[in-house]
């Protein structure tokens, strides 16, 4: 795979470089670092042990690589730990101040947040309101409830969408459908707010165009599209909390199995409560990839499994598809294995495909390398490949789960970059035009492809 070299500038932000933890002499007069509160550090951090120790130690390290180099976000103080670890860093540049503003706008369906990123309520509406208004086509399944609501302390339902010409026996929890199963879901890291919206834009392409747009109607005849708009609404309701200047939450609520509050903002921007349900699933749960500090961004939890929305997931999916692969790591899933799989992320512009836990292929290798070839060129020439190719290795991951414990092609999509006007977890709402000029056809594909994913 050809490694694409991409420079990382945030917009509104100013670049800067200096070492980190290096006994070079200043050159005189060196022009002043812009403060933060915030920084993205270019680390050397080669593909294999030195990127994993890298994760190991719980640095926010973005998913993106240039050559040797991946890059973290931190306050200053990150400066120290990089070099008590080992790591020489260098300041690619430095995040503006956010500024204040509102909290929230609108009513029900047309609560917004940060220019017109719906919040968790506005979502909720919008399925009941899409299944209202197309009750031949829609339905709406509560699959189990956040960390939360399960403690008493709000929280939400979580909540999926069904969408098919339904038939008799559509849509039931039952893994021996008569149709074949696309799966997409978006925000299990909740500061990625891009993937939200092109849920919420899927659902409404495939409600408005049935019996007029012909691909749509045939699609929708033959197939359903099961959609997750927030997988992460603990998390979610924590990011949307800052209005116009959003928190950059990753992971869920629960702070049952750490300290209740994690370091301050000021004293690290990216040490926050909660578990990475992204590292907490029951496929090579505590391998490379992941932390065990509490407070990291990659934080696996106590366990495989610990967290309500990982277990949730993980019923769903059961009751959505049979389970078509061998115990072995080496056992290929059968040929007749029905369905997809895809989880939204930002922001690389990349698919990522099975293994994630290691560099070793998976014994679908063949076709699932395939498929992401083709939703990488409808996307416009993104990078494709497994996460240990382009980026690191990680295991817990939904990816690794799905496939792994089904066989079903399961894609992991960065939707984004780190680079120009509309980089990183919040770019403004106006980019999402941009994204899903890309996402829409490859939703498509990955749809039409469902029936018979390992077939010609």
């Amino acid at each position: 795979m050809k490694q694409r070299r991409l420079s990382l500038v945030l917009a509104g932000a100013a670049s800067a470089a200096f070492l980190v933890g290096t006994s070079v002499a200043a050159p005189p007069a060196p022009a002043p670092v812009p403060e933060g509160p915030t920084y993205v550090y270019r680390v050397p951090a080669p593909l294999g042990q030195k990127a994993q120790d890298l994760l190991a130690r719980g640095f926010d390290v973005l998913e993106q690589r240039d050559g040797d180099d991946l890059f973290v976000l931190g306050s200053k103080e990150v400066h120290t730990k990089l070099t008590s670890a080992g790591f020489t860093g260098t300041v690619e540049s430095v995040m503006a101040p956010p500024a204040s503003g509102l909290k929230t706008q609108g009513h029900g369906v047309n609560e917004t947040y940060y220019g017109g990123y719906r919040t968790i309520k506005a979502h909720y509406a919008h399925l009941d309101q899409v299944s209202f208004r197309h009750p031949g086509l829609a339905s709406v399944v509560d699959y189990g409830d956040s960390w939360r609501k399960t403690q008493g302390a709000g929280g939400y339902d979580l909540k999926a969408i069904c969408i098919t010409k339904k038939t008799h026996g559509d849509c039931k929890l039952a893994p021996n459908s008569r149709k074949p199963r696309l799966f997409v879901s978006a925000q299990i890291h909740a500061r990625e707010i891009t993937t939200g919206d092109m849920a919420w834009r899927w659902i409404d392409h495939l409600t408005t165009g049935y019996g007029r747009d012909a691909e749509v109607t045939t699609l929708l005849d033959t197939t359903e599209i099961w959609v997750v708009p927030i997988v992460n609404p603990d998390g979610v309701q924590i990011v949307q909390s800052g209005g116009d200047t959003p928190k950059w939450q990753r992971k869920n609520g629960n702070y049952t199995n750490g300290p209740k509050v994690c370091p301050t903002p000021e004293e690290d921007p990216y040490a926050q409560i909660g578990i990475d349900v992204n590292r907490n699933f029951d496929a090579q749960w505590g391998d490379n990839g992941t932390s065990s500090d509490p407070c990291s961004q990659v934080y696996r939890g106590p366990k495989a499994d610990s967290e309500v929305e990982t277990r949730a997931l993980e019923k769903l999916f059961r009751s959505l598809y049979p389970d078509k692969r061998g115990p072995a790591l080496t056992d290929p899933a059968d040929a007749d294995t029905r369905g997809m799989v895809i989880t939204m992320h930002s922001a690389l512009n990349v698919v990522l495909l099975p293994w994630g836990f290691t560099t070793k292929p998976s014994p679908n290798d063949g076709p699932l390398r395939s498929m992401a070839a083709e939703m990488a060129r409808l996307a416009g020439g993104w990078e494709y490949g497994q996460p240990g190719e382009l980026l690191y290795t990680a295991g817990g991951s939904i990816d690794d789960w799905v496939y792994g414990e089904l066989g079903v092609p399961h894609y992991t999509w960065e939707i984004g970059n780190w680079e120009g006007d509309c980089a990183g977890f919040t770019p403004a709402y106006s980019c999402q035009d941009g994204h899903w000029a890309k996402v829409k056809p490859m939703l498509t594909y990955a749809a039409q492809k469902a029936a018979k994913p390992y077939g010609a």
